[in-house]
């Protein structure tokens, strides 16, 4: 584990597989930890260079009281690659993490990225009630902006740790290993609500559809039949990503959102055969 101090003076904690090559950054979703990646530590290096990261106010990093916003937390990667001296990578972002890259992008290009991986992430979470309804469900909206301020009053209300849980529940799509159903639950408790709220908001909040077309570089985007994000919305990021290319894990393969815990194998050979 090593650490990275931000110039706001936020400490990123964070693990490099180490090795040669083009190395991997992965980024994990909201309320989620490294931890997510723990199968690819291992089973993508040592052939290859893997960073993972915990964001602010996750898992090891510093949780100071500010910062929790999605372009915070992109310039928060773009000083942890500056600092790790990483002039070439691929990104990869499951969840969230798909549109920190999103904002990462929308604010210094893909100058460095040389391949991005987009993992189970809608390009507009909230039904913003000035797009049509088809243009809402296209984009793969989970909630409308009444459905966002409920469950986020929710988590900062005093059955907060209930309706977290919740959440979290309602993303695996039907039987999967209680062991990983638990290893995800642990996680989240170690993002407290006073970061998870605001930053659930302001990442369901964005629209990131103006920035799929100035994608340049080539992209999987990788769905799951089991989850709670439709795979069709994963095939419209796909589709408007200039080359874009996807993959859908089907139920029998992958049975919620947590493709690389559910199957490790299959996502890593996914994963491996796009970078490689």
């Amino acid at each position: 584990m090593h650490e990275v101090i931000t110039h706001d003076g936020v400490r990123l904690s964070h693990r490099d597989s180490g090795g040669e090559g083009v190395p991997l950054v992965m980024l994990h979703g909201w309320g989620q930890t490294q931890e997510m990646f723990r199968h690819q530590l291992t089973g993508l290096a040592p052939g290859r260079r893997v960073i993972t990261v915990d964001f602010r106010g996750h898992g090891r990093s510093g949780k100071p009281q500010h910062g929790y916003r999605i372009a915070r937390l992109a310039g928060d990667i773009r000083e942890l690659v500056d600092q790790l001296g990483l002039d070439e990578f691929d990104a990869l972002g499951w969840s969230m993490g798909a549109s920190v890259w999103w904002s990462f992008v929308d604010q210094y290009g893909t100058g460095r990225i040389r391949r991005l991986v987009l993992v189970d992430q809608p390009a507009a979470v909230a039904a913003v009630p000035w797009t049509a309804p088809a243009e809402q469900r296209a984009a793969g909206a989970i909630f409308d902006v009444a459905g966002l301020l409920e469950l986020c009053a929710g988590l900062a209300g005093p059955d907060g740790d209930e309706v977290r849980e919740g959440f979290v529940r309602s993303m695996f799509g039907g039987d999967t290993d209680p062991g990983v159903r638990a290893f995800v639950l642990d996680e989240i408790r170690a993002t407290p609500a006073y970061a998870g709220v605001p930053l659930l908001f302001d990442h369901c909040a964005q629209d990131w559809r103006d920035v799929l077309d100035r994608i340049d570089v080539p992209a999987l985007v990788i769905g799951c039949e089991g989850s709670h994000v439709d795979p069709a919305s994963q095939r419209f990021v796909a589709e408007r990503i200039p080359g874009g290319r996807l993959h859908v894990f089907p139920r029998e393969v992958a049975n919620s959102h947590f493709p690389f815990l559910e199957n490790p194998e299959a996502f890593n050979a996914v994963v491996d055969a796009f970078l490689s």
